[in-house]
């Protein structure tokens, strides 16, 4: 078997399972259809890239049919784009703004491609595809796009963090994880494209051929690690509110009057003092889906100043001030002779845990021992 036999016949695996992931996620029952229909935008879009490797073997009496396809391809990144601001976000809906991300589809289609198109119609000869300005404007612009797009999901991604530590306080952070994984791994998948790219236009034809079969390889690697994915964490997604804004953007203006100083300060310490008080006596931290909304809501402290009392007076995240409550509850039961039947399992459900891996980094954090290494001391 050679390269070309080998590369199009791990390109059709390739695009059966992107299609048949599209179809899976355009089918399976969730609440956030919209995240998944984008999705399967993405591995439609990629089918539709992928089939390029083999495609052009049923496709040479309508070169311009192929021409076409390929132009497909600066589709994916904008649904990748839209789909992680669907999962991010739990409010997020298309809207007629959203269609500016077809502009380099259809700028292509209308602009650069239509010499060719008509070239082929006509049946003149145009010479090889790959040494015409317009073949060489649409790479430059593919790369232009995928830097824009995967700097801008990285941007998505920071500031979901951040809203999300200083609101919430479920220890999964698994939507970020999976995201920020995910991103990096097309980042890497890509530059290996590009290398392939630039070999196209070398005199290195062998190392071109085996790039392309590298690529198609990491291409159906990537989808059925997606695959995976979506089996071992089907309930993995949990969007935060777009409206949330972060603390550094909600700080009051202060007044520089020593009197008003102090009265202010006065007034922080005594929040800082009944808050503290109220974890402490009333123990909410032991909801695990506790927000600072619903924080907020017990103790009768508008939600904006509870942040900017939290996140910036006490310096921590509302996430991480949360689980240091529940570490020290934790902390108690272990040192506890009459609880030692408790599993750590056990315990890290009821001091208000939902994951065995998150309760463990937490405890080691503020510890620097293992659940289980703490008991024993």
């Amino acid at each position: 078997m050679d390269q070309l036999d080998l590369l199009q016949g791990i390109a059709r695996i390739s695009v059966f399972v992107s299609l048949l992931m599209a179809f899976f996620l355009l089918t399976v029952k969730t609440e956030n259809k919209l995240a998944n229909r984008l999705f399967a935008l993405f591995f439609i879009f990629s089918a539709i890239d992928l089939s390029g490797f083999f495609i052009y073997l049923y496709t040479e009496d309508h070169r311009n049919l192929e021409i076409f396809r390929a132009t497909f391809c600066l589709l994916g990144m904008p649904s990748f784009y839209l789909y992680v601001l669907s999962v991010c976000y739990s409010d997020f809906k298309l809207k007629w703004k959203h269609l500016i991300h077809l502009l380099p589809f259809v700028i292509v289609n209308l602009i650069f491609i239509p010499r060719i198109y008509l070239s082929i119609v006509n049946g003149n000869f145009i010479g090889p595809l790959n040494e015409m300005s317009e073949i060489y404007f649409i790479q430059i612009l593919i790369e232009f796009q995928y830097v824009f797009y995967i700097v801008s999901v990285f941007l998505i991604l920071k500031k979901y963090k951040e809203i999300y530590l200083e609101n919430y306080t479920n220890p999964s952070v698994s939507t970020y994880k999976w995201l920020f994984q995910m991103t990096c791994v097309f980042l890497v998948a890509h530059s290996i494209v590009l290398l392939k790219n630039i070999l196209r236009y070398s005199g290195f034809k062998e190392v071109f051929l085996w790039a392309n079969v590298l690529v198609g390889t990491i291409a159906l690697f990537i989808t059925c690690w997606f695959i995976m994915k979506a089996l071992k964490y089907p309930e993995l997604f949990r969007g935060v509110n777009s409206k949330l804004v972060l603390t550094k953007d909600i700080l009051p203006e202060i007044d520089e009057k020593p009197e008003a100083v102090n009265q202010q300060n006065d007034l922080i310490n005594t929040q800082i003092s009944t808050l503290k008080q109220y974890m402490t006596e009333k123990e909410p931290f032991l909801d695990p889906s506790l927000t600072i909304q619903e924080l907020a809501n017990q103790i009768s402290i508008p939600v904006r100043d509870l942040s900017i009392l939290i996140n910036h007076h006490i310096d921590q995240h509302f996430f991480d001030f949360v689980n240091e409550y529940r570490i020290q509850k934790a902390m108690q039961i272990l040192r506890d002779q009459s609880k030692n039947q408790l599993t750590v399992l056990e315990i890290l459900y009821e001091v208000g845990f939902n994951s065995k891996s998150s309760f463990n980094t937490s405890f080691k954090k503020y510890t620097n021992l293992t659940p289980t290494a703490y008991r024993n001391s």
